[in-house]
């Protein structure tokens, strides 16, 4: 055996202790992990999908606060719109309205509607009011003798006359009504999320009632159309059923590649048992801890996965390495062919003080990485960054004490064949390792440097256009000839508003649109700015609705369209709104200035935020992010001690509805996008130079990875792809897998370093013996999830693109640059033969 070896190396104390307690009882450490297994396989067995609303917000957010304050007098943003059209292109005939009719009231019995807050033309919350010789006059867009689904009953053209009149005079039109009255709305507020109290939305289950009613009624004359979160969930739950048969095809690439690499049934087979007994952990946890799995996060046991794969082959490599030659792969193939193997208890035993220390820093990177994505404080990515943790800490057990011990019973059959097979594959690639290996000499090393610095500068500048939150319109997480997308084109196209809505809160004195001109007339310009921002369709605000009526007053005059100074006429103009409308609160001290926009992309967002924000700070209409204007004045009131101007104060509060939701959700990613990078790269580097004991060493291996980072970052600008929560997390994961090649590749090397060896020397022996395990580590990694871009949902395939972008550099970057970077950083002044 070379001096080299791992044999002839003596373990420390540590490595001593870890040794005899794994391989002190191996029958007791398999019957302990058969004992786990059928336990967390019957709790795993258990786990449902379990998704929600609020998990998928930053409840902390000053936008949430408002969301919440709100969420019972307006509604959250948990709508769903289900648009029912008629393929003809006319609604005015009988079938139609059966169809609308049926539809409205089945939408009510959905589970957690709030049945107070559904509207559709067959609602009475839906009214029209117009200007009749003796004042006003209003009621039902539907009149009370229309009953489309009374038996004899036949519609006359009057009557839809009417219906039609009734529609324009309630200005529901583009609303609630087709642009064209090619179809109508229905709008379903879902019932507001409490786990604390029990009150629990079951998403797929509405999902489901949704497509029943669609399946019900959707025929050659109809077609119904329906967007919202429930149904968004139910359709990305749909869709991930398909995971189960991608995890299963990334099994079978796996166990394929490990076979091609290994040559041995044997050793395949045991590295993806382990790995699966990590996920089966996993799960099994999950369930312990009392967490479901979100359909968001149902790509998190792959990764487990192929984590476990990642190192479970590093185990093997070294195993063979002993059983085949007694120690590491060093020397020619004359030398290795008179060395001589060992058993596979001596090898497993080897193998095991080999990798603990690397491998174990290399997971414990990964779980620190993990962790740092806590720092997003929304619900989801707690849940994800737990069970990515656990995943991870789990896999210290399985590959690095169970495979082991499994190896240790493992008796290989064809020894020869498989020697034979193995120093063909140590020598087939020594051209390729000696090329690589002149990576580490001066002249190729600099050049190598400023390749990679040029390339990193070029790819930070680029990689800082990426978008923060959606890059393109319909929902990201689903394909764009999806159905859901399809269906939001749709009503995009055929409505001035779709379920893209933010609402600013205009908080003010009680009865402050009866009392105070200054309080609506702030509200009513604010309405107007908004409209003329690009990518708002429409809004709506009590003011706009309140000057209608004011001209109604006055013999429908469009002079007369504008907001009454005088309080008596005010109050005139507004006294008819009834909370049910959801353009006041039950005293009119908040008020909702609706805004529809086109579509969710960040950019839109971005622009609206931004109008709103400068209105108000030019008009003094901000009171702070912790201020309920609303509660301090009716106190004020109430006790007789209100200023004269509090009584005209307002404070515009971003932000309820969707558009609210995704905008604080891309603040908090905007926030901490950098900062969980950062902390990734110190957890990196400190378990590096706890592990290594050098500073330079831990650059080493962490400055490759900030180059891949910001490659993905490019990457995802080139491919449109927005960073959200789940992209900015696979990013976090990306890196705190790719770490492994360093790791190991550095590991090895150190070794030999020690030894005395050259650099140069050195890192031709670290990819001697472990450049082919990384390569096919890289492979086996990039095929499994390279499978994902035949998925039905979108944000998995562009999840495997990036993954699959992130594992192959990862591992070439880890190659290419790191003996560059340690021959300037360690040996810079070594002499060269």
């Amino acid at each position: 055996m070379s001096a080299g070896s791992s044999s002839n190396k003596q373990p420390n104390a540590f490595h001593r202790g870890a040794e005899r307690l794994v391989f002190g009882s191996r029958p007791i450490v398999l019957i302990l992990f058969a004992i786990v297994t059928i336990v967390l396989t019957y709790f795993a067995a258990q786990l449902r999908v379990d998704a929600g609303f609020k998990k998928q917000i930053p409840l902390q957010h000053e936008y949430m606060q408002t969301f919440i304050d709100y969420e019972q007098e307006f509604g959250g943003a948990n709508r769903v719109l289900i648009a029912v059209m008629d393929k003809n292109g006319d609604m005015f005939n009988l079938p139609f309205f059966q169809t609308m009719e049926n539809i409205t009231q089945d939408a009510k019995a959905i589970d957690s509607v709030d049945e107070a807050r559904v509207r559709s033309i067959f609602t009475p919350n839906v009214r029209f009011v117009e200007v009749v010789e003796d004042g006003f006059a209003g009621g039902n867009v539907i009149p009370q003798d229309f009953t489309p689904n009374s038996e004899g009953f036949d519609a006359t053209p009057e009557q839809f006359a009417t219906i039609k009149a009734n529609m324009e005079k309630a200005s529901i039109v583009g609303r609630l009504v087709a642009k064209d009255f090619s179809g109508a709305m229905i709008w379903v507020d879902l019932v507001p999320e409490n786990p604390e109290q029990g009150v629990k939305v079951d998403y797929n289950k509405i999902a489901i009632q949704l497509d029943e009613i669609r399946a019900k009624y959707e025929n050659e004359n109809t077609t119904v159309a329906i967007i919202g979160f429930a149904k968004m969930v139910g359709d990305i739950t749909a869709g991930a059923q398909s995971v189960i048969w991608f995890f299963g095809l990334t099994i079978a690439f796996t166990w394929l590649l490990l076979f091609i690499y290994s040559s041995s049934v044997k050793l395949a087979s045991l590295t993806v048992f382990c790995a699966l007994i990590s996920v089966i952990w996993m799960l099994g946890a999950l369930r312990l801890l009392g967490f479901g799995i979100d359909p968001m996060n149902m790509l998190t046991p792959f990764l487990i996965f192929a984590i476990a794969v990642s190192h479970g082959e590093q185990m093997i490599n070294r195993y063979r390495g002993e059983i085949f030659f007694g120690g590491l792969e060093e020397g020619t193939p004359e030398e290795l062919s008179h060395r001589t193997g060992v058993d596979s208890e001596t090898a497993a035993r080897s193998a095991f003080r080999a990798l603990l220390i690397p491998g174990s820093v290399a997971l414990a990177a990964g779980c620190i990485g993990f962790a740092a994505i806590l720092v997003i404080p929304i619900r989801i990515i707690f849940e994800l960054a737990i069970t990515a943790t656990i995943g991870v800490a789990l896999t210290v057990l399985t590959d690095l004490v169970l495979l082991p011990v499994l190896l240790s019973y493992t008796r290989l059959r064809n020894l020869p064949r498989k020697r034979a097979y193995r120093l063909r594959q140590l020598t087939q690639f020594d051209k390729i390792w000696t090329v690589l290996a002149k990576f580490s000499r001066p002249v190729p090393a600099a050049i190598i440097l400023v390749i990679g610095i040029a390339v990193w500068f070029v790819a930070e500048r680029y990689g800082e256009k990426v978008m923060i939150g959606d890059a393109q319109k319909g929902v990201a997480e689903l394909r764009p000839d999806a159905r859901y997308n399809q269906d939001a084109v749709l009503i995009s196209d055929k409505f001035a508003l779709g379920v893209d809505i933010i609402s600013v809160i205009a908080e003010g004195p009680p009865s402050g649109c009866t009392n105070s001109y200054p309080y609506m007339e702030l509200v009513d310009r604010f309405a107007w700015h908004l409209r003329n921002v690009e990518g708002v369709a429409q809004v709506m605000t009590l003011p706009m609705a309140a000057k209608v009526v004011n001209a109604g007053w006055n013999e429908g005059n469009i002079r007369w369209r504008v907001l009454p100074r005088d309080s008596d006429t005010l109050r005139l103009a507004t006294q008819g709104f009834e909370t049910d409308t959801g353009l006041l609160n039950a005293d009119c001290s908040a008020m909702p200035i609706m805004a529809f926009l086109t579509d969710h992309r960040a950019t839109t967002i971005d622009r609206v935020v931004a109008a709103v924000k400068k209105f108000r700070e030019e008009n003094n209409a901000w009171h702070g992010p912790d201020v309920n204007l609303r509660m301090q004045l009716a106190e004020q009131t109430a006790s007789g001690d209100v200023p004269e101007e509090g009584l005209h104060q307002v404070n515009l509060r971003l932000a309820t509805g969707n558009v609210g939701v995704m905008a604080a959700i891309n603040d908090e990613v905007r926030a901490v996008k950098r900062l969980i990078l950062y902390m990734l790269y110190a957890a990196v580097f400190l378990m590096c130079l706890i592990s290594f004991r050098s500073p330079r060493a831990a650059l080493c291996i962490v400055l490759p990875l900030v180059l891949v980072t910001e490659l993905g970052h490019a990457l995802m600008v080139y491919l449109d792809i927005g960073m959200k929560i789940n992209t900015l997390t696979v990013v976090a994961l990306g890196v705190g897998i790719g770490v492994d090649y360093g790791i190991y590749i550095f590991a090895r090397m150190n070794e030999s370093l020690q030894a005395g060896k050259p650099l140069t020397e050195a890192y031709f022996a670290s990819l001697k013996t472990t450049g082919i395990a990384i390569f096919y580590t890289a492979l086996t990694l990039a095929v499994g999830v390279g499978t994902w871009v035949f998925s039905d949902l979108k944000f998995q395939a562009d999840m495997g693109v990036m993954l699959t972008f992130m594992f192959v550099v990862n591992m070439i970057a880890a190659i290419v640059f790191l003996p560059a970077l340690c021959r300037w950083l360690l040996r810079p002044t070594e002499k060269i033969a």
